[in-house]
């Protein structure tokens, strides 16, 4: 059943650990630069003044998009774009509020009547950073379909898995996906219209560029009420298959308020530039919602792949005030010379979808000036906690709590996740004395590498279908760039045992990559000698003691290395953790 999570009281002190964290000023920059909040005076503030109201009918194009545009009929809006592409390569491409509105009303045409897609019909969209992606947005507000977003990097499995399990109607992608929907799509009985983004046809596909150009934009946006799905985001779960989280038009639509006027806090005059990926909910908030409730322009840069260089280029170039990135792409920027780029309009730059070192936000205020406000959420919510203008920054901490809201909730799925008032996150850590939190880990197995949430069921399940593979286990493991990486604990088929490792290591790593998205790819592998341990343990079972290479003693595939105490000490180890009964000797380093 899709989940759909609510929460009347988002967090509570009382639910972490309170304790003080030691810790000096270090020297700000000279360059440093406090900028004043827009939106609102302080923290405290904030809180006092901010109020959800929830109509009973909401719909985000009418209610938001379409009043910028008559803001911007009536000359009450900056002369600011409401959408800003480019691709480097000279192509550039800006929407008024009024021209996305009639846009994306022959978009939702289409929908409507050459897919033949009614209100509640779902349509999967699996495209890059290209302008047709925000009209699908758009156009599936205005007519009532749910939208469900999808990485480019899915592969043929994972689109069939997606189709089927949320009985979409429509896949909107480009012609690099297309191939992989088409042999798939025989296989999906709810699939019945396939719309393809490219310059040529294609048997099977209509042809949106050319379609749009037939299309009227004449349009009634539907009347949805507030509680009604509006989109559906796959998330990867500590077991199984990814999870369907839904958001209804008011949870996100409404919701997302909290970031784009505080966190973020955007006006009209803002510009802002996300980098996140368009499968994910992150898009969503700092791409889509969060800055047109506030009347920003939303800023894209086609960008295939991270280039440091094209990231302090496009800053640098374009009069970007807010930029908003992971961790990971601070890290990657922070290793290259800085020094010939002057980002003038830079203003704001937050940062979210995993923890951010402290080493690198200080660096990035050295280089720059400016702090990195992070800030917390996940798929189901929105902003949870938050460094937020005006507060004091803590280098490490997530901030303070986020005004209070409330989001829909299908109570069978979510029940576990509750806890009175509470919502459970899954994750771990603390409150120092001044309320400030700070994150420990995940609860779970979840990895959370380069801002992408791994499950590592979708792994272990990619790799035991190569046949060298008896067992895998997979864990996070710590990485200077990335946060966190895959790592698999693999015991070896009888006849694979005497195969090069290095080669086979290469081998699996591909295969992976053809299996499943080739972000969950484990970069670190090693084939352990767990001894008679196995006769009586899976290695699933070992996977909790395995992070960092086996938490106190990482393991190893050849037991002669290891003195007679060493043996001895392994062996009792594992027992007690384990079994609790002599399971022979057991190999490991200390």
């Amino acid at each position: 059943m899709l989940p759909l999570v609510t929460m009347k009281t988002l967090l509570r002190a009382k639910c972490f650990w309170r304790l003080a964290i030691p810790g000096s000023v270090r020297e700000l920059h000279k360059d440093y630069r406090i900028v004043p909040p827009q939106n609102f005076s302080n923290y405290e503030s904030m809180k006092q003044e901010f109020k959800l109201e929830t109509p009973e009918y909401f719909n985000f194009a009418k209610d938001i998009l379409d009043q910028w545009t008559n803001m911007e009929k009536a000359g009450k809006r900056p002369s600011n774009p409401a959408f800003w592409w480019i691709n480097g390569k000279g192509e550039e491409v800006r929407w008024s509020f009024e021209e996305l509105g009639s846009l994306s009303r022959k978009f939702a045409n289409i929908l409507t009547e050459a897919c033949a897609l009614k209100r509640g019909d779902r349509v999967m969209v699996i495209l890059p950073r290209i302008p047709e992606w925000w009209l699908a947005n758009v156009a599936c507000l205005r007519t009532g379909t749910v939208l469900i977003p999808g990485t480019t990097q899915l592969t043929q499995r994972d689109i069939l898995y997606r189709l089927q399990s949320s009985k979409a109607k429509c896949i909107i992608t480009d012609e690099v996906l297309a191939p992989a929907v088409d042999a798939v799509a025989s296989k999906c009985e709810n699939l019945h219209s396939k719309l393809i983004v490219s310059q040529k046809p294609k048997d099977g596909w209509g042809n949106l560029k050319e379609m749009m150009k037939q299309a009227s934009d004449n349009h009634t946006c539907v009347k949805t009420k507030h509680d009604e799905m509006m989109a559906i985001y796959f998330t990867s779960g500590t077991s199984g298959t990814p999870k369907m989280t839904g958001h209804t038009h008011s949870s996100f639509g409404l919701g997302l308020s909290v970031n784009g006027r505080f966190w973020l806090d955007l006006t009209p005059s803002d510009v802002i530039w996300n980098t996140s990926d368009t499968g994910w909910a992150k898009s969503a908030w700092s791409s889509v919602f969060s800055p047109w409730i506030q009347g920003a322009c939303v800023f894209v840069h086609y960008l295939p792949r991270f280039e440091p260089t094209s990231i302090f280029q496009t800053l640098s170039e374009f009069p970007i005030t807010v930029f908003c990135s992971a961790p990971t792409a601070y890290r990657m920027l922070i290793q290259n010379d800085m020094t010939s780029y002057k980002f003038k309009s830079l203003k704001h730059c937050v940062s979210a979808g995993e923890p951010i070192n402290p080493e690198v936000t200080e660096q990035w205020r050295n280089r720059t000036g400016l702090d990195i406000y992070e800030g917390y959420g996940q798929t189901e919510t929105v902003l949870i906690c938050g460094n937020f203008k005006g507060m004091k920054i803590k280098s490490g901490s997530m901030g303070k709590p986020s005004p209070a809201f409330d989001v829909k909730d299908n109570p069978t799925k979510t029940a576990s996740t509750l806890r009175g008032n509470f919502y459970i996150t899954g994750d771990r850590g603390y409150m120092d004395e001044d309320g400030y939190f700070w994150f420990v880990a995940r609860s779970d197995d979840i990895i959370l590498s380069s801002g992408y949430r791994i499950g590592p069921f979708e792994v272990e399940s990619a790799l035991i279908e190569h046949p060298a593979v008896a067992e895998a286990a997979v864990v996070s493991s710590p990485d200077p760039i990335r946060g966190e990486v895959v790592k698999a604990f693999i015991v070896l088929s009888h006849d694979y045992k005497s195969h090069d490792q290095e080669q086979l290591k290469k081998e699996i790593q591909e295969h992976v990559k053809k299996i499943t998205a080739p972000y969950k790819y484990p970069r670190k592998k090693t084939f352990p000698w767990f001894g008679p341990l196995l006769e009586t343990t899976s290695l699933l079972d070992l996977r909790p003691h395995l992070h960092n290479g086996g938490v106190i003693f990482p393991l190893f595939q050849d037991p002669s290395r290891l003195t007679v105490e060493a043996k001895t000490e392994g062996r009792t180890f594992w027992e007690q953790l384990l079994t609790g009964k002599p399971s022979g000797d057991v190999g490991f380093s200390s």
